[in-house]
Parts: structure tokens; C-alpha cells; sequence
């Protein structure tokens, strides 16, 4: 059985909108890439996604490398990502959203990170890709400021994991954060941010922000609540009140923005339904 230096693990639902140029970019990595496996785990799609999927499977096999789509009945992230995992043959796993988009050297900066028998974590530098919605933009130039996103290794919609460290959770469990759930399965120096790039979107208008940001806080206190063995793991900056004046002084209009998102899912928190914003 052929054996690959990297999986790519891409859960789609109904993804027919980005996933083509988050394959693209894919297949435009350069050659310290290695080696690598492509699976698309398509679940419960309703458009395109399986066809925009298979067309790049000729693509894949070009570069020597090989690419499977998988098209599930079945709908839910984490049902993909466990779908994925017993279908992938490459030593070191890497989990990737369908509408991001990946620098060219970032797969091979990942894969050396890597290349080692102690546990390791690795992501890219997150880059806010650029928003249509004015108050979407407003948004990310405070979220993009927060000490959190700055200290590195947010792994929002895009991680890798080597052997020694996938081996530290078994199945995905049905929860609203895998993103985090991971990342916390890593302690602060087993956590590598590599310098390389990759292209984040976040949702258009106030409305969906309310709604993910729901879905993002209530995913935290399941983590909280489920697993409080991981938090020990955080090592997460402090948002201090001096930082934040700071903050709110020099974008005055785009404080005003993030907090009215803030505020409006502290006054009505998440009912745990799941949320999608594109």
C-alpha cells in the first residue's frame, strides 16, 4: 500500500463556491510538498462540490500524487474529518476547510515542522482574506489586532499534525470546535506558526458575524466543560484593558463595530444549533 508524507484531510458541504481554488492552490505547491494525498470527504451536498472535486483529480495524479473524493450521504464536519482520517495513508495529517486558500511554500514549511518523532502541532500564518462587506472588514482590523491572533498558532480552518501527535486523540468527538480541540491537545512549545501564508475568510455582515461568533463561544465552553484537562494548553494572551483602549483609540469605527457584535452575543448566547454563514 502506497504510503504519502502528508494527508489532506478537506471536509465539503455544499462547497461548490470555493473549493476549486482552494484545490488550485494546492496543486500549486512547490516541490518541498513532497509527497501528498488529497482527500475530499464531500457530505450530504446538495451542488457541485463532488464534480468541481473529481475534475481535479487528473490534476493530483499529474504531480504524482493522489487524490480522493469521498461523497457521503451523510452530513457534518466531524463525521468527514473521522471519514477522512480511516481513509488517509500518509504518515502526518493535515485538516483543511474547503474556502482556504494556501501559499505556495506553505505545505512544504509544514511538512518540515513535521519531520520529527515528538508530538507536533503546525499551521500557517492566517491572513484575513479581503471582504465585499464594509462591516466585515471593519471587524477583522480589530479581530486581527487581538493578542490571541497575534501571539500565533490560531489554526483557525487550517492544522497539521505529525504521527506522535495525532495519536493523542482517537475519533473526532461530536463538538463544535475541532479547530480548538486539537490545538489544545498541544502544549504553547509543541505548537509551531510557520511563515507562510494562508487565506482565511470571514463571513459577510453583521448578522452572520452575531451568528459565528455565537457558534465560536459556545464551541469554547463545550471544550470548557468536556475536556478541562486541555485547558492547561491555552497559554493564551491576555486581552488587557490597556491593550484594549489602545485599540479602540486607534480604529474608533471598527471598535464600534466589533463590539456591537461582542455585545449582541452576550446578550443572546448560542442555542448550539449549527450556524453557517456563506
Amino acid at each position: 500500500m502506497a504510503t504519502f508524507d502528508l494527508s489532506v484531510i478537506i471536509p465539503a458541504h455544499d462547497e461548490e463556491a470555493w473549493l476549486d481554488r482552494c484545490l488550485a492552490a494546492l496543486l500549486a505547491q512547490d516541490d518541498a510538498a513532497g509527497r501528498i494525498e488529497i482527500i475530499v470527504v464531500a457530505n450530504a451536498c446538495r451542488d457541485q462540490t463532488v464534480a468541481i472535486a473529481r475534475n481535479r483529480v487528473a490534476g493530483a495524479v499529474a504531480r504524482g500524487w493522489e487524490m480522493q473524493v469521498l461523497d457521503l450521504d451523510q452530513g457534518g464536519k466531524l463525521l468527514a474529518l473521522n471519514a477522512g482520517d480511516r481513509a488517509a495513508r500518509g504518515r502526518n495529517r493535515l485538516y483543511l476547510d474547503a474556502d482556504i486558500t494556501c501559499d505556495a511554500g506553505l505545505i512544504g514549511q509544514i511538512r518540515t515542522v513535521l519531520d520529527t518523532t515528538a508530538p507536533r502541532y503546525a499551521t500557517g500564518t492566517l491572513s484575513v482574506a479581503p471582504a465585499r462587506s464594509w462591516v466585515t472588514r471593519r471587524y477583522a482590523d480589530i479581530w486581527t489586532r487581538l493578542p490571541f491572533v497575534q501571539s500565533g498558532t490560531v489554526g483557525a480552518g487550517l492544522f497539521a499534525v505529525n504521527a506522535a501527535g495525532r495519536a493523542r486523540w482517537q475519533d473526532f468527538p461530536a463538538i463544535i470546535s475541532d479547530d480548538t480541540f486539537v490545538r489544545l491537545q498541544f502544549t504553547p512549545q509543541e505548537r509551531v506558526e510557520v511563515a507562510a501564508r494562508y487565506h482565511w475568510p470571514m463571513v459577510e455582515g453583521l448578522g452572520n458575524l452575531i451568528k459565528v461568533r455565537r457558534r465560536q463561544d459556545a464551541g469554547v465552553a463545550e471544550l470548557h466543560a468536556l475536556y478541562p484537562q486541555l485547558l492547561a494548553n491555552e497559554a493564551k494572551p491576555r486581552l488587557t484593558p490597556g491593550r484594549l483602549l489602545a485599540i479602540a483609540a486607534a480604529q474608533p469605527v471598527a471598535f464600534l463595530v466589533y463590539i456591537t457584535v461582542h455585545l449582541a452575543v452576550r446578550l443572546r448566547p448560542s442555542s448550539g444549533e449549527w450556524t453557517r454563514g456563506r
